[in-house]
């Protein structure tokens, strides 16, 4: 009997787009033969994902789950918005949000839980419904927020139904006050981060690289101006520069006559104890996603003669 290595599953994992468990099981069932492998798990219905696993995949649903202190976002991408308003997707992309929960913000992670009510991993389930389908998908990413007492809250925008839509925002709120105020302006404040996109909490958290970004752009605009005038201008224009891209320094869009900071010293009066923005999240559906010239609508019309 041949020894299956962790590399040899990885490697049909790969090859074929199926989960890990499954490819164990065809390297077994083959005494680690590859091709034997493959064809096993094509004779099983599996390996059929692998023929779709090149496609731009880049519409979906971003999933949002929460309970209690803790929260979760998660893409799971398809090509098509077709897909995306399939109920069986969206149950799919529901049930895997729930999971991410408890994925600590790792999506290898995610993609070994159990799927419920399945003998699967979540990825030889997505794989499954690649095969049924017939489209390519896959769970891109998925990122958690928690905190020790308050509430995390959330909101979905272009929401295709409960839990799910284009964009998923989490806030975690940090505080020993009312839970009901809390979560309220949780939501507004998660409105606010998915129409604004903020860069950062504040100009302290910005990235370095992309505040170098800005502080070199000021330089060139201001070349050959002394060095005390240059200072000032750069600290100026990084002022400007976090209160359209810094959270609690943009004006809320709920109230324009006020800050981000200043809502949440509001907010935490009102809930009755101090609150703490501790963190945010917003997900939007295929930032990041370089998709091809062909789509797979122009497939289907050039394979039609339509294209």
């Amino acid at each position: 009997m041949a020894e299956i290595t962790a590399s040899l599953v990885r490697d049909l994992r790969e090859k074929t787009g199926v989960g890990m468990m499954d490819c164990k099981a065809a390297l077994a069932a083959t005494n680690g033969e590859m091709e034997a492998a493959v064809d096993w798990l094509r004779a099983k219905g599996l390996a059929k994902a692998a023929k779709k696993s090149t496609r731009v995949a880049a519409e979906g649903l971003v999933g949002v789950a929460t309970r209690g202190t803790v929260g979760a976002l998660t893409e799971v991408n398809s090509e098509t918005d077709f897909v995306a308003r399939n109920e069986k997707f969206q149950t799919m992309v529901a049930e895997i949000s729930k999971l991410a929960i408890d994925a600590d913000s790792s999506t290898e992670k995610l993609k070994t839980m159990p799927y419920p009510g399945s003998s699967h991993e979540v990825a030889a389930f997505v794989a499954e419904m690649v095969a049924t389908i017939g489209e390519n998908m896959s769970v891109r990413r998925t990122a958690a927020l928690s905190v020790n007492e308050g509430v995390v809250s959330s909101y979905v925008h272009n929401q295709a139904a409960p839990g799910m839509g284009k964009i998923g925002v989490l806030v975690a709120l940090e505080s020993s006050g009312n839970k009901e105020e809390l979560a309220g302006f949780g939501r507004m404040l998660a409105m606010h981060i998915a129409a604004t996109n903020p860069v950062a909490l504040d100009l302290a958290s910005v990235p370095a690289d992309v505040l170098a970004r800005e502080k070199a752009i000021l330089e060139e605009k201001n070349s050959g101006k002394p060095a005390n005038v240059l200072e000032k201008i750069i600290a100026s224009g990084l002022k400007s520069y976090a209160k359209d891209n810094c959270l609690l320094e943009q004006s809320y869009v709920h109230d324009g006559s006020k800050t981000v900071a200043q809502a949440l010293a509001e907010a935490g009066n009102k809930a009755g104890g101090a609150l703490t923005l501790k963190a945010f999240c917003r997900m939007q559906l295929g930032e990041g996603i370089e998709k091809g010239g062909d789509d797979f609508a122009a497939e289907v019309a050039k394979m039609s003669g339509q294209g």
